[in-house]
């Protein structure tokens, strides 16, 4: 798994597409414990919460494999956590982000695009 990681990374489409997957896990395995601590009891709540641990387990090993400069990569890696962050709670709890969000989350998605792209 760490070479075909390795491998996919070295090009930045593929960095890309490892940090998308990455932020999708970590939202995930997030709005899993929300909805065991939030939304169910019982054996559903023990569900959520070892769906949350496994996705969370995933993000980490996806995020932490590649040998990447991941201080670097981590403006990237905010902004996709931001937007992804941003549909899970739309699609999963049906929560529109306010005014507020949206212009912080602009800052966000712009200061990623500086600290990736931006060559000095």
């Amino acid at each position: 798994m760490k070479n075909v990681l390795n491998q996919v990374v070295s090009s930045p489409f593929g960095a890309f597409v490892v940090l998308l997957v990455a932020a999708s896990l970590e939202v995930l395995g997030d709005s899993f414990f929300q909805s065991g601590l939030y939304r169910s009891t019982g054996t559903h709540r023990a569900m959520w919460f070892v769906l949350g641990v496994a996705v969370l387990g995933f993000y980490g090993l996806s995020v932490n494999l590649p040998p990447w400069d991941f201080g670097r990569l981590l403006g990237a890696y905010v902004a996709l956590f931001f937007v992804v962050a941003q549909v899970v709670a739309k699609v999963r709890f049906h929560q529109s982000p306010s005014t507020p969000i949206l212009v912080g989350g602009s800052l966000i998605v712009a200061g990623g695009l500086v600290i990736t792209f931006w060559k000095g």
